[in-house]
């Protein structure tokens, strides 16, 4: 899928925001022109061999230097979150080993999150992270996409949000979080079936006190409205819904055919 708006000038690229969501298999690719605040392009690929750098070699702007920022998030389960002030710059690798041991193809980096007070430690491919370096220098930042999902999430709650659940199904994976006052739970799962789905989102329901009659489930990710996941969900769970695109942007016409409850993540980390 490539969807440009035509005032998208490839030729000015100072004025436009790059975010990238990278899979192992996949790559969503997103711009904001940065002064009007407004998406101007969205595309999705399956990665050929070779990775994103791959990608990059065969894309005509991907691997362009020259934007005002770049933001590329990685999935995966390979993360750990910690509360601000326990963290120290220099352990990352001895807090994510409590979760995750580092293979020697990985680099561990971390993000912070003012807004929650706590620090994401995460692993990342070591040769998807030194071109994100060498194509973009200081301009690229590293992320995993539970930062992007949650910046997004704070963003668009407000201050007096309730307590909810919320839900983002990628490819074989399901990132689960629970935002009230605080951050309370934030998991990723792998799952492969539209049962993997409704287990873990009920596991995690009874483990924190929702009601799946009562409590609403907000959904975004990669399904459709007549998928048998969502489908099997109302089956468990009474209240739940698809939520929208991150608000206070803007997104351009050629955007209008895609469900809004796709590409959440993606677009949320023009606010991470």
């Amino acid at each position: 899928m490539r969807l440009r708006d035509e005032t998208f000038d490839p030729a000015n690229l100072g004025a436009y925001n790059l975010y990238l969501l990278a899979s192992p298999a996949r790559l969503h690719l997103a711009v904001a022109d940065v002064e009007r605040r407004k998406f101007v392009v969205l595309e999705d690929y399956q990665l050929p061999g070779g990775g994103v750098p791959a990608l990059a070699a065969q894309h005509d702007f991907l691997g362009l230097r020259g934007w005002n920022a770049v933001r590329l998030a990685v999935t995966g389960r390979a993360f750990t979150l910690l509360p601000s002030p326990l963290f120290r710059a220099g352990d990352e690798a001895a807090a994510l080993r409590l979760h995750h041991t580092p293979t020697p193809t990985e680099v561990v980096r971390h993000t912070t999150h003012p807004g929650l007070e706590l620090v994401n430690v995460f692993a990342a491919d070591a040769a998807l992270a030194e071109w994100l370096t060498a194509t973009y220098g200081a301009t690229g930042r590293l992320l995993h996409h539970t930062s992007a999902l949650l910046a997004g999430l704070v963003h668009q709650r407000g201050a007096a949000a309730p307590r909810r659940l919320y839900l983002n199904p990628g490819p074989q994976e399901l990132t689960l979080v629970v935002l009230g006052q605080h951050l309370e739970y934030c998991n990723v799962f792998p799952c492969t079936t539209a049962e993997d789905v409704v287990y873990y989102t009920i596991l995690v329901m009874q483990e924190l006190a929702l009601d799946p009659d009562q409590d609403d489930v907000t959904v975004w990710g990669e399904l459709m409205p007549d998928s048998a996941v969502f489908s099997l969900l109302r089956t468990y769970v009474r209240n739940v819904h698809f939520g929208p695109r991150p608000g206070n942007v803007e997104y351009s016409y050629r955007l209008n055919d895609v469900f809004e409850y796709r590409y959440f993540d993606l677009f949320s980390l023009h606010f991470a």
